[in-house]
């Protein structure tokens, strides 16, 4: 015997049922994470950016059916921000002037179209800002070879007052950006930290460090120490600095590096006698890879 089709209305009643489902899970959500503000007191940072980029790859490992995966990887980045903003307002300081937008809209991709956004006027302005706590983040451009004048050079140090690169955006899509496709980063008043472990994190992390020579020297040779002491450069980017002082360069690296790895220690060593100032400006997880229709995913890109 043939089941009879169900009605129309059927179907929208059984969507009003899930959608309310949804909606309960998700006020459950908000109140579990009151529980761990509690839990975790005052001083706690409130963003996370590594436990967020692990919590999407997790959700892209188990993604099923045809609901492209680009549109749940957009639902949590808004449901993170969001609930980001019970802990605390933060506001984030974005290098968007007129003729580079698509950074504006990265930056609201993946903050939330809810949290607090200012254009400043350059990328050292954005780093000011996170510096002073104005902002408690900034998003700069990604480092290129060819800027004359890198934000970079002015994160040189590793105390609790100096930014850090946190993320690399976009994460996971561009989606309906306009402008330039240049990626940017996210930096701010917290650690770098690992979202992955051992040989995975060749693959699942990167870092930044600046590198100060106190006289010229190929980027081979550093290339060279670097690889040695177990430090592989990804990409170099070099700014000449001040008359008669030597390079600095900025190296990514894969994998995680953290402030005083002892890789950096033996990476001066090697360079001795040669002056060398290194410090640790961060890391980012490795964005993830879409497909074309957004539907099929590769959980990150290798190397």
């Amino acid at each position: 015997m043939t089941m009879p089709l169900p009605s129309l209305e059927d179907l929208r009643s059984r969507i009003d049922r899930i959608d309310d489902a949804l909606h309960d899970l998700l006020m459950a959500r908000a109140e579990v994470v009151k529980e761990v503000v509690a839990l975790k007191g005052a001083g706690y940072p409130m963003l996370r950016p590594a436990r967020e980029a692990v919590i999407l790859r997790r959700l892209l490992a188990r993604h099923q059916g045809d609901l492209p995966v680009a549109v749940i990887l957009r639902m949590w980045r808004e449901l993170i921000s969001g609930l980001t903003q019970l802990q605390g307002r933060f506001g984030v300081a974005v290098y968007a002037p007129e003729e580079r937008r698509g950074f504006w809209d990265v930056a609201r991709d993946h903050f939330g179209s809810q949290t607090p956004m200012t254009v400043v006027n350059s990328p050292v302005a954005a780093v000011r800002a996170v510096a002073e706590g104005t902002a408690g983040v900034g998003v700069v451009p990604f480092p290129a070879e060819d800027d004359t004048d890198p934000w970079w050079r002015f994160i040189n140090g590793d105390d609790d007052r100096t930014p850090h690169v946190v993320a690399r955006l976009p994460y996971f899509s561009r989606g309906n950006g306009r402008g330039e496709d240049r990626d940017a980063l996210a930096i701010a008043l917290i650690a770098h930290e690992p979202t992955a472990f051992g040989t995975e994190s060749y693959y699942a992390d990167r870092s930044l460090i600046r590198i100060e020579l106190g006289e010229d020297v190929s980027r081979g040779r550093l290339k060279d120490v670097l690889e040695t002491v177990g430090l592989p450069p990804i990409s170099f980017c070099s700014w000449l600095g001040r008359a008669g002082a030597g390079p600095v360069h900025l190296v990514e690296i894969a994998g995680f590096v953290g402030t005083g790895d002892r890789r950096l220690i033996a990476c001066a060593d090697r360079m001795a006698p040669l002056p060398i100032r290194t410090n640790t400006m961060g890391g980012y997880a490795v964005p993830l890879a879409l497909g074309p229709d957004g539907r099929k995913a590769v959980r990150y890109e290798t190397p």
